[in-house]
């Protein structure tokens, strides 16, 4: 940009936001308050980014442009302002006409809240999809449900996790616009039933039942060029304009009140409380309204556009995000038959051919299914479509395997009294993928191998990707530019580029500028830590990180196994030459999640006593980063120099933190599973440390047993010792934890790892010891984290599943 039109451009920003501001507030700008002053910055980039929103939909409709609508129950968006401002390509101009104003841009970050709209990864996955589609000029949208709470924040009081409301929503979401225009009814319960006709054929009858208001709330998710702007559309449950409490009985006044209450709570709450049969209930409810408002609007839209439905999968894509979205299948049967009147043949192809599924699950226990006694009465049209798609499914099967009866069972969509949502979604839908190379050979070979067995053409691999636009660009902009100057700034929009940034491993300043950036990006978290937590931590040693939701597969529990035993070899004089590290753990455990939660209750009196004491001084300190979240980590993967990814091999589907980390030129310490395999193969094995079983070995031992947690415990010293630290006082009682490991035979491999696991931190501190190999090893994983960006990923869905194409 020419130095006088970058005046200009600045005095016209400056001119916007104080315009902007005097009409939001009727104030001036020196009387507003920080809040106040973060809504001004972010209506002024609403006002830029909202001519280019209008001009993207007016192209898509003019092209009559394919589109693909993903369906999630989870977009973990983060924060929006500099992801939006970066994408539109007006932060310096920005930051640039409020300091003329004698305004510091960068104080009022912090004032926008993480919209609680997700909880982990899969939610993170989607938002960076939704990211990757804008900037690839492609026409994606999302579809969720708008919660009025997230999924709690996480307050760590006495050692423990409390969970308190996520009140994300308490100043109002800046970013969205609300549609009344555009609501549509989501029907629940009542009674459904086919009725013979006259002349043979079956008519639909569903009465009584109750309706509820949908109305979306949209959100524009800006492209890397500014130019394509995309729809986040979220359904908000509402009661109807004409709805009153009054009746003209106190019986009619409590019915009214219970249907408001009903509304209410369906878009309430992210998670509920699924430790109670109306807490299930309402999750199904969730999903039902969210799927039934979504389809609803996209065929308006596409019957506006002129498009005849027959043809529907010419123009549309629906992708269903894990199963909670599986519904799609039965709702678009359900539109397409009783409404628009298509054949139930005609339906069924058009569905087929719209809708594609991506699983996230391995563990054949964590497929969701529904009671049916709970699911028919809700949705009982919705029951009957799938009671129908089954049986015609199932005599397919019985036509291709006369007499196999257990093959019936295998298959069946209705099975021992539940619904299958996986089944249902792969019986629907012309794709079926899993998200890392080995989590899609495993899903074929045990998880789903009886439908791989059926329709082997359906199942393919798209390992998942993540926006190097947040992960890096914006949460490491010194490590951005440093790219900028060895390889240019091309990386920016073709992030395979990266790989160039390898020729430069062994160069001595590259080496020396990569060091410096970590060493900057740790100094930040530390300073981060003391002035939130008041927490000390010496920037100069190792950074270990494990940053993920609490849950045993994951293992954190074996990681602070580790460092009590690390902290018992220090304290006896073992580890004089015990490498200065800093351990850190965070993540939230699911309210019910009882092991979940003593994990972190001894994570934290591990600390408390290792932090107090002299013998670990200088050598080992211990954090659990409270509340974890998407803008948090955008501090703490640049930070790290150690990325622990240590789940139980054939347990995690892909990972998406391990590519975060990896992008920030973090060393990953981990297991071959998930997407750490594709990462270990990237890097090679001298730029990963790799430990512990292989998948092939913890399946066999789940299938044929063999393993005795016993054998660890009383053949090996080292593990006694640590877990008898658990109930002799030493850090207060984990009764619990030494329970379930020992009663529970060790169910995910934790002790069998162990010594494994020693082994790898040992091999860590060696290799961090060689400053000129570890940044060499640090500029090869930035280089080859370039294939693990969301852009590659969806590239592939857009040619290989969607048939779309970029348009901008």
């Amino acid at each position: 940009m020419a130095e006088e039109e970058r005046k200009r451009t600045v005095e016209s920003l400056r001119k916007r936001f104080v315009a902007t501001g005097h009409i939001l507030w009727g104030r001036e700008l020196s009387e507003l308050t920080p809040h106040e002053m973060f809504r001004t910055v972010a209506a002024t980039v609403k006002e830029l980014l909202s001519e280019n929103w209008i001009r993207t939909n007016r192209i898509y409709s003019e092209q009559k442009a394919k589109q693909v609508y993903y369906f999630s129950i989870e977009f973990l968006l983060g924060r929006l302002l500099n992801s939006n401002l970066i994408n539109l390509g007006v932060k310096e101009l920005l930051a640039e006409a409020l300091k003329g104003l004698g305004i510091s841009m960068t104080r009022y970050y912090e004032e926008e809240p993480d919209a609680g709209l997700g909880n982990g990864g899969l939610g993170r996955l989607a938002a960076c999809f939704i990211d990757s589609l804008a900037a690839l000029g492609m026409p994606g949208h999302g579809c969720s449900i708008r919660y009025q709470y997230g999924l709690f924040e996480q307050k760590i009081v006495d050692g423990q996790q409390v969970e308190l409301p996520d009140r994300w929503l308490r100043d109002g979401f800046v970013w969205e616009y609300r549609k009344p225009d555009k609501a549509v009814n989501v029907r629940f319960g009542g009674n459904a039933w086919m009725r013979p006709r006259p002349d043979g054929s079956l008519e639909l009858v569903h009465e009584g039942g109750m309706t509820v208001m949908a109305v979306p709330y949209d959100v524009p998710i800006v492209g890397a060029n500014g130019k394509t702007v995309n729809t986040l559309r979220l359904w908000n449950a509402e009661l109807n304009k004409d709805f009153t409490l009054y009746g003209v009985t106190q019986e009619q006044r409590e019915e009214r009140q219970r249907y408001q209450r009903f509304v209410e709570s369906i878009t309430e709450f992210l998670y509920p409380n699924d430790s109670s049969y109306e807490g299930r209930r309402l999750r199904l409810v969730q999903e039902y309204f969210f799927v039934s408002a979504g389809v609803q609007s996209i065929i308006r839209n596409q019957l506006k556009r002129g498009v005849p439905l027959h043809s529907m999968d010419e123009h549309v894509a629906i992708h269903i995000n894990d199963t909670h979205p599986a519904l799609v299948v039965a709702e678009l049967m359900r539109l397409l038959v009783d409404v628009y009147e298509l054949t139930w043949g005609e339906a069924w192809a058009v569905t087929r051919r719209v809708v594609a599924y991506t699983n996230h699950t391995i563990m054949p226990e964590a497929l969701e299914k529904w009671p049916i006694d709970m699911f028919k009465p809700l949705l009982p049209r919705i029951y009957l479509i799938i009671e129908e798609i089954n049986r015609r499914f199932l005599a397919e099967v019985r036509r291709r395997y006369p007499g196999d009866e257990e093959r019936v069972r295998e298959l069946s969509i209705l099975q021992d009294g539940q619904v299958h949502m996986a089944r249902l979604a792969i019986v629907g839908s012309h794709s079926v993928n899993g998200v890392a190379e080995i989590h899609s050979e495993i899903l074929k070979n045990t998880t789903l191998h009886p439908f791989y067995e059926f329709y082997p053409e359906r199942f393919n691999n798209k390992t998942n990707g993540v926006t190097h636009r947040r992960w890096l660009i914006g949460a490491n902009p010194e490590l951005a530019q440093l790219l900028d100057d060895t390889i240019s700034p091309a990386w920016r929009t073709e992030p395979s580029y990266m790989a160039d940034f390898a020729r430069y491993a062994d160069h001595h300043k590259v080496q020396q500028r990569v060091a410096e950036i970590k060493a900057t990006r740790k100094k930040i978290l530390a300073r981060w830590l003391r002035e939130k937590t008041g927490q000390r931590i010496d920037a100069d040693t190792m950074f270990d990180i494990q940053v993920k939701r609490i849950h045993s597969y994951k293992r954190q529990l074996m990681n602070i196994l580790y460092v009590i035993d690390a902290f018992e070899r220090i304290k006896d004089g073992m580890a004089e030459d015990f490498l200065p590290t800093t351990v850190f753990f965070g993540g939230k455990a699911a309210p019910g999640y009882y092991i979940a939660k003593e994990t972190i209750r001894l994570i934290c009196a591990v600390a408390q006593r290792i932090n107090n004491s002299q013998a670990a001084e200088g050598k080992l300190a211990v954090v659990f980063l409270e509340n974890f979240g998407v803008s948090l980590g955008e501090a703490v993967y640049p930070a790290a120099d150690i990325s622990e990814q240590i789940s139980t091999a054939s347990k995690e589907a892909s990972g998406t933190g391990n590519m975060k980390f990896m992008m920030n030129g973090a060393i990953t310490l981990g297991t071959l599973d998930g997407a750490n395999v594709e990462i270990r193969d990237a890097v090679g094995d001298e730029n990963a440390i790799i430990f512990g079983m292989h998948a092939d070995e913890v399946m066999n031992y789940y299938a044929n047993g063999g393993y005795s947690v016993w054998d660890e415990y009383n053949g090996n010293p080292t593990i006694r010792r640590v877990l008898d630290r658990l109930v002799d006082g030493t850090y207060g009682d984990f009764r619990s934890l030494y329970d379930y490991l020992l009663r529970n035979n060790d169910e995910y491999f934790i002790l069998k790892d162990f010594e494994a696991y020693r082994a790898a931190h040992e091999e860590a501190a060696r290799r961090y010891r060689d400053k000129e190999a570890w940044r060499k090893s640090m500029i090869i994983n930035i280089a080859r984290s370039g294939r693990f960006s969301s852009d590659r990923t969806i590239r592939e869905y857009a040619s290989d599943i969607w048939g779309i194409r970029g348009v901008q």
